[in-house]
């Protein structure tokens, strides 16, 4: 497999293109983790709402319990704390849902600020890369199978650009029929060339 050009100043361009878009994908996945702990940092409120509603549970189950013990008026001073205590219940099942709501909400926004972006680069940067990386290697594999230069040359005159192939020579087809051999060369030489690979 060949992952960069042979030519220096492509390869160049390459090696500092894949260095930008893992930075920006590892600052991406920081800005994420980032955006997850900041709305996440507020299912606090829940913890608290929820821990004020078990302690105020309790505590009323507790002075109902303790007023209940009281002979004759026990019973019935004990109901109003009884429902109270229902109430306490109620803000702690109050404060669980929240801390469920902002960790469903934290973990969407981390992933919308982190995946959204990193989508992006992979397809400006990592498709055009694994591109060049597939005509490369079948290039490399041409050129270490032997294949003919007359091969190559074809392929530079139906895949590349008319202006490139008048560039080696303004009547390029009729020399390479004739199998003019400087001609031939110079156009394998500038389909490699199009895809990494010295001749």
């Amino acid at each position: 497999m060949k992952v960069y050009s042979d030519f220096s100043a492509r390869r160049t361009a390459q090696i500092i293109a894949d260095v930008i878009a893992l930075v920006a994908i590892a600052i991406f996945i920081w800005l994420g983790v980032t955006v997850f702990q900041v709305i996440a940092a507020f299912s606090r409120l829940g913890a608290d709402i929820e821990n004020a509603g078990s302690g105020f549970r309790e505590t009323m189950v507790d002075v109902g319990e303790t007023l209940g013990s009281v002979p004759l008026i026990g019973s019935g001073i004990r109901g109003p704390f009884d429902q109270a205590s229902g109430a306490g219940e109620a803000l702690e099942s109050a404060g669980q849902s929240a801390q469920v709501a902002v960790h469903q909400v934290a973990v969407g926004a981390g992933l919308a600020a982190a995946l959204v972006p990193i989508l992006f680069v992979l397809v400006v940067w990592f498709l055009p890369r694994l591109r060049f990386i597939r005509r490369a290697s079948a290039a490399q594999r041409l050129v270490s199978a032997g294949a003919p230069r007359e091969l190559l040359a074809l392929r530079a005159l139906t895949h590349r650009s008319v202006a490139a192939v008048q560039a080696v020579d303004s009547d390029a087809l009729a020399a390479w029929r004739r199998g003019d051999a400087r001609i031939v060369r110079e156009l394998a030489a500038l389909e490699l060339r199009a895809a990494g690979v010295r001749l």
